[in-house]
């Protein structure tokens, strides 16, 4: 057996530089600097305009830690740093920086030992127009474009010919936005605080679709959706509430659907052990630390909630994103 090292111990207690380290090289553009053929840290620290000193051993914690590698005195972007990192690259995830490591976020976790004996967090995330699913919508946008797709082509909503879509909670606004320009006859009804809206309006327009992309500013669990809808979008939502608030909220959504009207849910989705896949697993902790009773719900847990709110036919598709699409149809 191997013996015991504190390895493990000194890398997570000093987990928080790992984001500062990343935070400094997205703010100094670093990565799209060195895929544009800067390699030294002489060079880089000119073309980023800082000292030379500081430049080399962030490049070299940053080749530790896996983002670069390093040949002699020269550096390169790994595979995942040039995808995802280099702000010319059209899959660059820098941005979400401003999100997911924003104050609103990492303050949740400042006194974790009391949220987990509460059991609840004593700030909720999902507070009336929390100024936060601003910076979410600004933010986001690029990460969910994978996802959006795969919701398009599940529901095959390019063959789908004239369709009247309910975007709840749609924050960007890229789940709408890319259905209606798969589908010119489609009609987006997108609902969300009027500051997160103006967000969407913008992508909408920048995207070509803002004739067909119309705002209903509100609470989703109070603004009246109307009825009649073919599709209805309910993306990284679920996960804020309690099972049963989420089963009265999908019944609210089947009475705005068309009879036969589907459903797609985007969440992340642990295995019934709750430890593995780790990313969806993990996200139960970002959950407790933000939300009275969010949680990342298994399969069987969604099923259910589905199920009792009048859906079939449930349908699932794991995203390469560590998310999962279900698509379900109104039964009754």
């Amino acid at each position: 057996m191997a013996q015991p090292t504190p390895e493990l111990f000194f890398e997570t207690i000093n987990a928080y530089q790992r984001t500062a380290a990343l935070r400094a090289a997205i703010d100094l553009d670093l990565f799209t600097v060195i895929g544009d053929g800067a390699q030294t840290a002489s060079a880089i620290a000119s073309r980023v305009k800082a000292s030379e000193r500081g430049t080399r051993i962030l490049c070299d914690y940053l080749t530790i830690i896996g983002f670069l590698t390093k040949s002699g005195q020269a550096y390169a972007l790994t595979p995942d740093a040039a995808v995802f990192l280099n702000r010319t690259s059209p899959a660059y995830l820098g941005g979400t920086i401003e999100f997911l490591a924003s104050p609103d976020i990492m303050r949740n976790f400042d006194d974790l030992a009391a949220t987990i004996r509460r059991g609840t967090a004593k700030a909720n995330t999902v507070s009336e127009a929390n100024p936060v699913w601003t910076a979410f919508a600004r933010a986001m946008a690029p990460m969910m474009v994978p996802a959006a797709q795969a919701i398009a082509d599940a529901l095959e909503i390019g063959s789908a010919g004239a369709v009247k879509v309910l975007d709840i909670a749609a924050g960007h606004g890229m789940f709408g936005i890319t259905l209606a320009q798969r589908n010119p006859r489609a009609e987006i009804v997108a609902v969300d605080w009027p500051a997160v809206l103006a967000v969407a309006g913008e992508h909408a327009a920048k995207m070509g679709v803002k004739a067909r992309h119309h705002g209903v500013p509100g609470d989703a669990f109070a603004v009246d959706f109307g009825t009649g809808f073919d599709v209805a979008l309910v993306t990284n939502f679920l996960h804020h509430f309690d099972a049963a608030t989420c089963t009265t909220f999908m019944k609210k959504v089947a009475a705005a659907l068309k009879p036969g009207g589907r459903v797609a849910v985007l969440e992340f989705v642990p295995n019934e052990d709750r430890i593995s896949p780790v990313i969806p697993a993990q996200f139960s902790l970002t959950m407790l630390a933000g939300t009275p009773q969010g949680d990342a719900y298994t399969l069987p847990e969604l099923r259910r909630i589905l199920e009792d709110a009048s859906f079939g036919g449930i349908a699932t598709i794991q995203l390469p994103t560590s998310q999962t699409v279900i698509t379900a149809r109104k039964t009754t």
